[in-house]
């Protein structure tokens, strides 16, 4: 493939990855803002919250792995202040988390997966979920998370939104996608088991569907070796990148 060819590709991957990114990121602030200042509790609509909970709960995963795209630089190819820029929107809007605090923590993921150098690995407990998780939580969570998102509250509360329309719409979403994007995007591809790994990378991908795999956690499960094999492929084409490398073998 010709060099012009590999930017006239790049280019048309970034507007498809931007245009995606715009629909996940204006669809999670509909919600967020509908559901935080506008929602009426009723019996019809305390039935229907567990829904809304649940979209916004994958929305709110969508956020995190566009700025995961934006860390490795593919989600708007060759520019790098675009990529800071939605990254650090997204994941202040998805939980109060610092870009610039997790952009090193995921390049050391990716230098060294499943060693005692990875931050994502529990290497005292490679096979149990809650002991990795105990430990995967408490080397992310921070105090200035924590205090952006109190201070994000004041100011939902002094506009007139509930803490109880705060914490439904916003804070259990948010817990919510955490346990997929750990679930989904750490455990199962890089606990250990009995088989194998297929290389250095210490990384498995799963026979999930690609329907089931974008429900799960945007293609970033169950393609996750195909995503250290290819840390620049943004999500949305990690089934093609595998349907790629199969086809040249």
């Amino acid at each position: 493939m010709s060099r012009d060819r590999r930017r006239a590709d790049g280019r048309a991957d970034g507007r498809h990855g931007l245009m995606l990114a715009a629909a996940i990121g204006g669809a999670w602030t509909s919600v967020h803002v509908g559901g935080i200042f506008f929602w009426h509790w009723s019996p019809g609509t305390a039935l229907l919250a567990p829904v809304v909970i649940l979209v916004q709960a994958w929305l709110s995963t969508g956020l995190f792995i566009i700025a995961h795209d934006c860390m490795h630089g593919s989600l708007a190819p060759g520019r790098p202040r675009l990529n800071r820029i939605v990254g650090t929107f997204c994941l202040a809007a998805y939980a109060g988390l610092s870009y610039g605090e997790l952009l090193p923590k995921h390049h050391a993921h990716h230098a060294a997966p499943g060693t005692t150098s990875d931050p994502d690995f529990h290497a005292d407990a490679p096979r149990r979920l809650l002991p990795w998780f105990g430990s995967f939580f408490r080397n992310y969570y921070t105090h200035g998370q924590i205090g952006r998102i109190t201070i994000a509250a004041i100011v939902y509360l002094l506009l007139g939104a509930s803490l109880l329309d705060i914490v439904v719409f916003w804070a259990v979403p948010a817990l919510l996608a955490l346990g997929q994007l750990f679930v989904f995007g750490t455990y199962l591809p890089h606990r250990h088991d009995d088989r194998p790994f297929a290389d250095a990378h210490n990384a498995r991908s799963s026979a999930l569907r690609p329907l089931l795999s974008l429900m799960t956690c945007f293609h970033f499960g169950a393609y996750h070796h195909e995503h250290h094999l290819s840390p620049g492929t943004p999500w949305w084409r990690l089934p093609a990148f595998r349907r790629e490398t199969l086809a040249r073998r």
